[in-house]
C-alpha cells in the first residue's frame, strides 16, 4: 500500500471504531484510561529509551532550548501523563448528558443530549505528551482519534502510541480508536486533511506556520490558534511584590510554551519602583528585555523594542515592556496585538479587575495570576487537546465538554404538524 492508501485505510478504521466507541460505558472507558496509566509507568523504560533517539538526533540537528524542552520526556513527564490519564478518568462522562428539557405547548418534550464528534485528527509538533492527552480525551469522550506527530518525536510517538493500542486490544473498547500515523512524509498531512467523509474535525498544536498550513489545505473544519501572544498588565493599584513574582513565573518557569508571557504592560504610576526590581531579576534568570522608549528611559541596559516585537511570540527568555497611560491604553495595545490566548492583571483593585476580566475579550483572563495557568490540566480538565482562540465552537483550553456537540431528543405521546 502506498501512504494515502494506508491514511484512507487508517480513517476508515477510525470512523468504524467512532460508531462502536460512542456507545461504550463510562466503566469501560474509565477502566481502560486507568490500565494505559498503569502501563504507561510500567513501561517506563521503553518509553525514555525511545524518546532519548530523537532528543539525540534533535541534538545532533541543533535544536533550540526550547524544542529540546518540548521534546524531551523525563520521569516526571510520565508521572504528569499517567496522573492525566487518571483524572480524566476520574472526571464526569459528557456523553448522553442531557443538558436542558423543556415542554413545548403541543405536549412535546423537548431535550439537548451531548454526543461525541466522531473521529478528530490532532496534528502536532515536539511535545510526546501530546499522544497521550488527546488520546484520553478523545477516549473518554467517545471519539476516535488519529494522531500524527512531528517528525522530531516519531519514536517517542510510535513507543506511547503502541503502550495505549496494547491496551485497547484486551479490552472492549475498539482497537482502531487510537491510530498513530508511522509516517513522516508530509504527504501523510496533506491525505489527511482531504477525508472529511471520514474525519469530523482536525486540532493542529505546534507552531504558527504548522497551522497556517492545516488550515489552507484542509477540508476539514479545524480548531485553531495561531500563536500565544499574552500579556500581563500590571496597575497602578498592584502589589509589586505579587508582580515581580508572577511576572518572573509566566516568563522564565518554561518560555517555550504557548501560554508563556511575551509581552509586559506597565502602568506608568508604578513603572520606576516596578521596572528596576522586575528587571532584576529576569535578567538574573537570563532574560533579555525589550521596551519601549518610556521603558529604556528607567532601565539603561536593556534592547529597544520595535513594532515588529510588540506582534512577537518569542517562545523564549526574551520579553517586551511597554508603560502605559492607562487602563485603557492597556485593553488597546491588547486588542492590537493580542492573540486572543491569555491575559493577565496584577492588581487590588476590585473594580479594575473586573473591568479587565469584562473588557479583554481573549479566551483566558486572568487575575492576579501567572498566564501559565491557561492549561487543561492546571484548570481541572484533566487534560487539554488544544486552546482555541477562536469562537466556533470552542475558545479557550478544550477538554472533554468542547470534544462534544449536542442533538435534540423529542418525547411525544402522538402528536402531529398541523
Amino acid at each position: 500500500m502506498n501512504i494515502h492508501a494506508v491514511i484512507r485505510k487508517i480513517a476508515e478504521d477510525a470512523q468504524a471504531a467512532s460508531r462502536r466507541l460512542a456507545h461504550m460505558s463510562d466503566m469501560v472507558k474509565n477502566a481502560a484510561l486507568l490500565r494505559m496509566a498503569d502501563e504507561l509507568t510500567w513501561r517506563h523504560d521503553f518509553i525514555i529509551a525511545e524518546n532519548q533517539r530523537d532528543v539525540a538526533h534533535a541534538r545532533d540537528k541543533g535544536s533550540s532550548a526550547p524544542m529540546l524542552d518540548r521534546l524531551t520526556i523525563k520521569d516526571e513527564t510520565i508521572n504528569a501523563m499517567a496522573q492525566g490519564l487518571r483524572e480524566v478518568a476520574a472526571l464526569p462522562d459528557p456523553v448522553g448528558k442531557v443538558s436542558s428539557m423543556w415542554r413545548r405547548p403541543n405536549g412535546l418534550l423537548v431535550g439537548r443530549m451531548r454526543i461525541p464528534l466522531g473521529v478528530i485528527g490532532i496534528i502536532y509538533e515536539s511535545r510526546p505528551n501530546v499522544t497521550v492527552d488527546a488520546s484520553a480525551l478523545c477516549l473518554k469522550s467517545g471519539n476516535a482519534v488519529i494522531l500524527r506527530g512531528g517528525s522530531e518525536a516519531i519514536h517517542s510517538n510510535l513507543a506511547i502510541a503502541s503502550i495505549l493500542q496494547d491496551v485497547l486490544e484486551q479490552s472492549p473498547l475498539p482497537a482502531k480508536a487510537i491510530q498513530m500515523i508511522p509516517f513522516v512524509d508530509r504527504a501523510a498531512v496533506s491525505t489527511m486533511l482531504q477525508l472529511d467523509e471520514h474525519i469530523d474535525l482536525i486540532i493542529p498544536r505546534g507552531g504558527e506556520d504548522l497551522i497556517r498550513t492545516v488550515v489552507a489545505q484542509s477540508k476539514i473544519p479545524v480548531i485553531k490558534h495561531y500563536k500565544g501572544v499574552c500579556h500581563i498588565f500590571v496597575d497602578t493599584a498592584a502589589d509589586l511584590d505579587v508582580a515581580v513574582n508572577i511576572t518572573r513565573n509566566a516568563k522564565v518557569q518554561r518560555p517555550g510554551v504557548c501560554n508563556a508571557l511575551e509581552t509586559l504592560l506597565v502602568h506608568q504610576d508604578v513603572a520606576p519602583a516596578f521596572l528596576p526590581r522586575m528587571a532584576q531579576v529576569l535578567q538574573k534568570a537570563g532574560v533579555l528585555i525589550k521596551g519601549c522608549e518610556k521603558t529604556s528611559a528607567i532601565l539603561s541596559n536593556i534592547d529597544a523594542a520595535t513594532e515588529e516585537d510588540w506582534h512577537t511570540e518569542y517562545l523564549d527568555l526574551i520579553l517586551s515592556v511597554k508603560i502605559v497611560d492607562s487602563m485603557d491604553d492597556a485593553i488597546a495595545h491588547i486588542e492590537k496585538y493580542g492573540s486572543l490566548h491569555t491575559e493577565s492583571i496584577i492588581t487590588k483593585d476590585y473594580a479594575n479587575a473586573q473591568r479587565f476580566l469584562n473588557e479583554v475579550n481573549s479566551s483566558t483572563v486572568l487575575v492576579n495570576a501567572s498566564t501559565r495557568f491557561s492549561d487543561g490540566f492546571e484548570l481541572g480538565l484533566g487534560a487539554e487537546i488544544g486552546i482555541s482562540t477562536t469562537k466556533l465552537h470552542a475558545f479557550g483550553p478544550m477538554g472533554l465538554e468542547e470534544l462534544t456537540t449536542s442533538k435534540f431528543i423529542i418525547y411525544g405521546d402522538g402528536q402531529i404538524r398541523t
